[in-house]
């Protein structure tokens, strides 16, 4: 069985520069798929509606927004509910924002930046700043950092949905991945961001060294965290 005690700090093959654009889109094509699939894209949504409350206009910033799917589930929302939304995405593949720019319709409702999130100063800040599955690619102390610059940017709060660490969830995304993907990134990294989550101690600990101490930390299926910042 897994070592999963602790924390990886082995690098995705996602993180590597120079990734062909068409490999970095079947990438984006399969993650959508799961976070459609085994829930994402619903965690993300329960954390959107819970720092939305009542609001009828809201601004909405993803960092590391990969593809878009996220900010495509979170505008789909806000038309079923008649909001009217403004979205950022933001990440430094400057293949994933090629991807997003081209393969979704919210060209009307969003901005897509290429850079890294800590190098974007808003003129006003979002009021929700959020992220999918992209906090396991950082080391604790970037994290840590992390935390603070979406609390001193996000004007309402931010929220986190990403990975448990966990010997089931590793099999499991091991085992769907090998038989069904396409993407010999999704093959490699899925599991490895397994071994790259956390367990709800690691969050505790991180925001305690962040001296963020208002914050929700819920499970959820399959194998997630949502945090949610007000």
């Amino acid at each position: 069985m897994m070592n999963l005690k602790t924390r990886s700090y082995q690098k995705e093959l996602l993180d590597q520069e120079d990734i062909p654009f068409s490999d970095i889109a079947q990438t984006m094509r399969e993650l959508n798929t799961i976070n459609t699939w085994l829930g994402g894209h619903a965690i993300t949504i329960k954390g959107f509606k819970e720092l939305l409350k009542d609001k009828k206009e809201i601004t909405v910033c993803e960092i590391g927004c990969g593809g878009g799917d996220n900010l495509v589930a979170i505008v789909k929302y806000c038309q079923q509910m008649n909001i009217k939304i403004h979205c950022i995405g933001i990440d430094y593949n400057q293949e994933c924002i090629a991807f997003a720019k081209e393969n979704n319709y919210l060209k009307d409702n969003t901005e897509f930046i290429y850079s890294d999130y800590s190098k974007v100063h808003f003129e006003n800040n979002p009021d929700i700043i959020f992220s999918s599955l992209f906090c396991h690619h950082f080391t604790d102390e970037e994290l840590i950092f992390q935390l603070k610059w979406m609390q001193e940017n996000s004007s309402t709060g931010f929220f986190i949905n990403d990975l448990q660490r966990h010997w089931l969830a590793w099999y499991s995304i091991r085992s769907l991945t090998q038989l069904f993907s396409k993407s010999y990134l999704v093959k490699n990294d899925a599991s490895l961001s397994v071994e790259r989550g956390f367990i709800k101690k690691d969050w505790q600990v991180l925001f305690s060294k962040a001296k963020i101490f208002n914050f929700q930390i819920t499970w959820q299926w399959a194998f997630r965290y949502l945090i949610v910042h007000r």
